[in-house]
């Protein structure tokens, strides 16, 4: 005892090793006070064996049963991302046993971008919570698109030691969302096949009846008076009524399947829809189209087509605007179609809750629309500043000569 006394330092350099042996034994007693109480279920320790995780024997409680019966992945983690604790069914979808799975790191299982995007939500995880779509790849190689929802395990005022997350196996509802979005596909080509069929038979029927009806009346007026006859002047309203008649079955005919799209190209049928709105509506449109490298695909520039048509059409019922400006241009493999106005405009979160009357169902229509001729579709809007409409769409591997 003499001779360990002797080796200890003296002075101010005896204190100092006192102080630290005290606060580690009021560490280790604190830690042992948790495990004892039940507050500590794991124990993180670093030694000569690298990190291991060390689990309290009978830790395993209600709420872990719980976890463990669940038909999703539950873990828990350190702030860099090492696993404290996960159940069966997380370790099923890394398909890794459990044991190696415990103490490893949630990096090894994901990709550099979604690891990156990871980063940034956990940067954030005092918040409320929040959620993230990645792809786990497991160990065997194969991939899962899951979505995970992050949440911190500590209370507000202390410090956070761990993070909780629930993963969400996305294969099911991908597969819904596939599904339904094929299903809308198959209707909307219904929709344009019924239209075709429509606008010929106005074509061909409507308009040529109504073609031999101002024929008959040309023929009445040549058997008329030409002066102070009242059955002229009336004979003369009717040919003037058919005539407008006509123009008008003829202008739904082109609408229901636009000739000029399939004869003169994409820009000219969009010149020719603005040029059609301006004159209906007296709303001032400046059009602006850029010179494309070719062709898009048929059903891209109907696309295009009716997502303008049904703008214009909303802009006519509900913006109240003055002005309108179409834009296309080409962004290197995209073409990008632009539709403003500075009408009253709208808060887009209340109307996709809302998703009730022709405009709710107008948007849903063009964002199908898009997606369903591989491009994109954004909105933005704000109450009294207008409606923004963008869509892109790429252009085919080789281009069709225009």
């Amino acid at each position: 005892m003499k001779k360990l006394l002797s080796s200890l330092p003296r002075g101010a350099a005896a204190s100092a090793v006192l102080a630290d042996v005290s606060a580690r034994l009021a560490e280790a007693e604190e830690t042992l006070k948790s495990i004892r109480s039940g507050e500590a279920d794991v124990l993180v320790s670093s030694g000569a064996r690298g990190v291991q995780v060390l689990e309290r024997e009978g830790a395993e409680s209600a709420y872990r049963l719980l976890i463990e019966s669940m038909n999703e992945g539950a873990l828990t983690m350190t702030p860099d991302a090492m696993i404290l604790y996960c159940n069966a069914c997380f370790a099923k979808m890394v398909r890794c046993p459990l044991g190696k799975v415990i103490g490893s790191s949630l990096r090894q299982f994901i990709g550099p971008v979604d690891e990156a995007a990871l980063d940034l939500v956990l940067k954030r995880r005092n918040r409320a919570g929040a959620k993230l779509q990645i792809m786990l790849e497991a160990d065997d190689g194969s991939k899962l698109a899951v979505q995970v929802s992050i949440r911190p395990t500590s209370g507000a005022a202390e410090p956070t030691l761990a993070i909780g997350m629930v993963v969400t196996d996305l294969t099911e509802s991908r597969r819904t969302e596939d599904l339904l979005r094929a299903l809308t596909h198959g209707v909307v080509r219904a929709q344009e096949e019924e239209r075709g069929r429509v606008a010929i038979e106005l074509h061909d029927g409507a308009v040529q009846l109504l073609c031999a009806l101002m024929l008959g009346i040309e023929a009445l007026l040549v058997s008329l008076p030409e002066k102070g006859c009242a059955a002229r002047r009336k004979a003369e309203h009717i040919r003037t009524v058919a005539e407008k008649a006509a123009e008008e079955v003829d202008r739904v005919s082109r609408n229901l399947r636009p000739n000029v799209l399939d004869q003169l190209g994409l820009v000219a049928a969009l010149r020719h829809a603005s040029r059609e709105f301006a004159g209906r509506s007296s709303i001032l449109v400046k059009v602006a189209f850029a010179k494309l490298s070719g062709r898009l695909l048929p059903e891209s520039e109907l696309t295009l087509y009716r997502i303008l048509q049904e703008a214009l059409r909303n802009i006519e019922k509900h913006a109240k605007a003055n002005h309108v400006r179409v834009l296309l241009t080409q962004e290197g493999e995209f073409v990008q179609l632009v539709i403003n106005d500075d009408g009253k405009g709208f808060d887009p979160a209340i109307r996709r809750v809302r998703k009730t009357g022709r405009g709710g169902l107008g948007l849903l229509g063009m964002r199908e629309r898009a997606l369903y001729a591989g491009g994109d579709f954004k909105l933005r809007s704000t109450r009294n500043e207008g409606t923004e409409i963008e869509i892109r769409v790429p252009l085919p591997a080789v281009a069709i000569v225009g």
